[in-house]
C-alpha cells in the first residue's frame, strides 16, 4: 500500500528502533510507495511513511532493494560534498558523503546480506540511514 510522505520534521528526528518479522506490512508498504514516488525519488527511510523503524528501500542497480536494519561495516577514508533533497522536504542542501560503503543488513526474507556500494548508490543509503538517527540534511 502506498502511504503518504510525512514531513513533520518533529517525527522525522526521532531516532528510529531495529525492525523485526513483524513489520513485514511496513516493508511491502515502504517498497511500495518508493515505487509510487520513483520517478523523483531514489530512497525512503521507514520514519518518512511514519514508521519509526530502521527499514528503508533504494533504487540500486535499477531495481528497489530493501534493507532491514542495516549498518555500515567499513567506508571510504574520503569524503566528498554534493548537494541533495529530500521528499520530505523542501528544497536541496549540501551535505559531505564516503565514496564508498560496505553496508550488512537482511532482505526482504530476513537473510544476511552484504553490498559494497559506491558513490551515488552509497550516498542514497547514507542518506536514509541519517534518517534512522533523526538526521536531516
Amino acid at each position: 500500500m502506498v502511504r503518504d510522505i510525512v514531513k513533520d520534521t518533529d517525527f522525522l528526528k526521532i531516532k528510529s528502533e531495529p525492525a523485526s518479522r513483524e513489520d513485514m506490512q511496513l516493508i511491502r508498504d515502504l517498497a511500495d510507495t518508493l515505487n509510487a514516488h520513483k520517478e523523483h525519488c531514489v530512497g525512503l527511510a521507514a520514519n518518512m511513511i511514519g514508521e519509526s523503524k530502521t527499514v528503508l528501500a533504494a533504487i540500486l542497480g535499477g531495481e528497489t532493494v530493501v534493507m532491514i536494519n542495516p549498518f555500515i561495516t567499513d567506508r571510504s577514508a574520503g569524503e566528498y560534498e554534493t548537494e541533495e533533497s529530500c521528499l520530505s522536504l523542501k528544497g536541496s542542501r549540501p551535505v559531505k558523503r564516503r565514496r564508498v560503503i560496505t553496508v550488512e543488513y537482511r532482505d526482504r526474507n530476513f537473510k544476511k546480506k552484504k553490498k559494497i556500494l559506491r558513490d551515488f548508490e552509497a550516498q542514497i543509503v547514507q542518506h536514509e540511514m541519517d534518517h534512522f538517527e533523526g538526521i536531516l540534511i
